[in-house]
């Protein structure tokens, strides 16, 4: 009987390993928004920001925001989950930058382009393989209808199978359907101004170099951000970028 009392004893005693807790201080994220423009400047950029950080103290993580391309660089993006290019516009990193920001996602790190980041870098194949297509045109703001043919991605599973919205609708200068998973198109009878035909991608993602990328055409208009539906839509491409959740196209 004393020996069955010790061994309860010990077992009671023992220490019940489990996985560590974060630190409370600590976000369990952090995302740098980017939003350096070197060509057209969209004024919602920021509304954008606002709407990002304030997105980022409802969820928990730590939002960044810049304009200062100096900060790409191997210490500079190391501590960062995610990387948003904001409407960003032109040639806006040099090469040692663009070097950094390649060894970044090589390391697993997550891309979100958003808006004009499809009017970026036009000179650098890497980039636009990065954030799939590049703008090529786009008629006047209007309303249109976005198709969604993934619902179950963590960025579009919110979203009517027809979600009907105003925004800048921009035509690209190739589909990227063969590259990417596409996650939703435009209806191109629902606008006027389409140039792509029945095959006018709008949001997608990729697994790419290494990393995860993500991007929305949407965003031009200061109403984006404050659209509820919108905001959803872009929290669940920041998170799936960042790895934080997963899918059939989540980290390998």
């Amino acid at each position: 009987m004393r020996m069955l009392g010790m061994a309860l004893a010990a077992i009671l005693t023992t220490p019940v390993w489990a996985p560590p807790v974060p630190d409370a201080d600590e976000p369990a994220l952090r995302v740098l928004v980017f939003s350096k423009t070197a060509g057209f400047r969209h004024e919602s950029i920021p509304a954008g920001v606002a709407a990002l950080r304030a997105m980022g103290a409802a969820d928990g993580f730590d939002v960044v925001a810049t304009e200062d391309a100096a900060v790409f660089t191997d210490s500079g993006l190391g501590g960062f989950d995610a990387v948003v290019f904001l409407s960003t516009t032109g040639d806006v990193l040099d090469e040692s930058q663009q070097a950094a920001f390649r060894r970044y996602i090589a390391r697993g790190a997550g891309y979100v382009g958003i808006h004009a980041a499809a009017d970026t870098e036009y000179d650098w194949p890497w980039y636009g393989r990065l954030v799939g297509a590049y703008f090529a045109s786009h008629p006047r703001v209007q309303e249109a209808t976005v198709v969604v043919t993934d619902r179950t991605h963590p960025s579009t599973s919110m979203l009517p199978q027809r979600w009907t919205r105003t925004d800048e609708w921009y035509n690209y200068k190739a589909g990227p359907r063969d590259e990417v998973h596409v996650l939703a198109s435009l209806d191109e009878r629902s606008y006027k101004g389409g140039a792509m035909g029945g095959e006018h991608p709008i949001a997608w993602c990729h697994q790419f170099d290494g990393g995860r990328a993500w991007y929305t055409g949407g965003g031009h208009t200061n109403a984006s951000w404050a659209e509820p539906m919108f905001i959803e839509h872009v929290r669940g491409g920041i998170l799936w970028a960042a790895g934080a959740i997963t899918d059939q196209h989540g980290p390998r």
